[in-house]
């Protein structure tokens, strides 16, 4: 158990008394400096303490858990999320996700933490995760389609998680080709697919969601501030997070399996009718360079057309979105 982790237990066994810097220190063999950094980052954590001079610190409130049984009782589903793996700390969901499919966990099986010290986007970008903020979630499914189907899923779960937050929080949200939500332009949720596969079949896709759920404008980097929003920030008031997963996990189950059912269609109606991109001017990077023009609609795969300006339609199949 590291040093933190012990101050924070040796807190709840003597919660509502003060423990003074000298006496942790000589409890856990570390330095009083060491000990203060320790309850800084705490802090920084959402954990609160009172200090009072030679008294010491008392701790007064942790930070909010998601709570697994509050996400059972709100799940109307029949497959998604009914096991779920709730962490504290993971390098990343998908990482987790990817060793429990290997060792035969179910489809469905969800896996969250409270806090990714390494998370991840598309094109291997950083996540930033703090510590109960967010929503930092990876889900296993095992649809029976080729591997080339997967970016319609991606195009299916961004559906879900839209009419979920319009749903639970009331915010006019939109969805930006290919994964991420948008708040007037700002981010909010990006989602992250892997697979795998053999034979142009699928054998298994992970389903990674980030959502600044609870994040205040404080918790935001400053470099990504121009960039990104929470939904507490645009709402005005918290986001129960429990409700949240279970409204996304209702939504994508019901459109998987309309998906399933009745192909891409159905969704590539519902996300035109969300997307932000759309009749956009728009700049695109791609591995082959850049496209600009204005994009009009999905294809039947799921590519987002682009008439660029000379008028002439391209599709496109992955690429980083700039809207003008």
């Amino acid at each position: 158990m590291s040093v933190r982790k012990q101050i924070l237990e040796l807190f709840r066994h003597n919660r509502g008394s003060y423990l003074s810097g000298e006496d942790i220190s000589r409890e856990l063999g570390c330095s009083r400096t060491a000990v203060w950094k320790h309850i800084e980052g705490l802090r920084q954590e959402g954990y609160r303490f009172d200090a009072v001079t030679r008294k010491g610190y008392c701790l007064i409130e942790e930070p909010e858990r998601i709570e697994e049984k509050a996400i059972e009782e709100a799940l109307k589903t029949s497959f998604m999320g009914k096991n779920i793996v709730l962490l504290d700390e993971v390098e990343s969901t998908m990482n987790e996700a990817h060793r429990l499919v290997a060792e035969g966990a179910n489809e469905g099986t969800l896996v969250i933490a409270e806090e990714q010290t390494s998370g991840r986007g598309r094109m291997g970008k950083k996540w930033h995760s703090p510590k109960g903020k967010g929503i930092w979630m990876s889900l296993i499914l095992k649809p029976r389609v080729p591997v080339y189907f997967v970016p319609q899923l991606t195009l299916l779960t961004a559906v879900a998680l839209c009419r979920a937050v319009r749903r639970e929080t009331g915010i006019d949200i939109g969805i930006k080709w290919p994964n991420d939500l948008l708040v007037r332009g700002k981010k909010v949720s990006g989602i992250l697919l892997e697979m795998s596969g053999e034979d142009e079949r699928l054998k298994y896709v992970i389903v990674g969601t980030g959502i600044t759920a609870n994040l205040t404008e404080e918790d935001i980097p400053e470099e990504l501030a121009a960039v990104a929003t929470s939904l507490a920030i645009e709402a005005g008031t918290p986001v129960m997070r429990e409700a949240l997963i279970a409204s996304f996990l209702n939504e994508l189950e019901t459109l998987y399996q309309l998906y399933m059912e009745n192909g891409f269609a159905p969704i590539r109606t519902m996300w035109e009718a969300m997307s932000v991109t759309l009749h956009s001017q728009v700049r695109v990077k791609t591995a082959q360079g850049v496209i600009e023009g204005r994009a009009e609609s999905l294809d039947e795969s799921g590519a987002l057309v682009v008439r660029q300006l000379d008028g002439e339609k391209v599709r496109v199949y992955s690429g980083d979105v700039d809207i003008r």
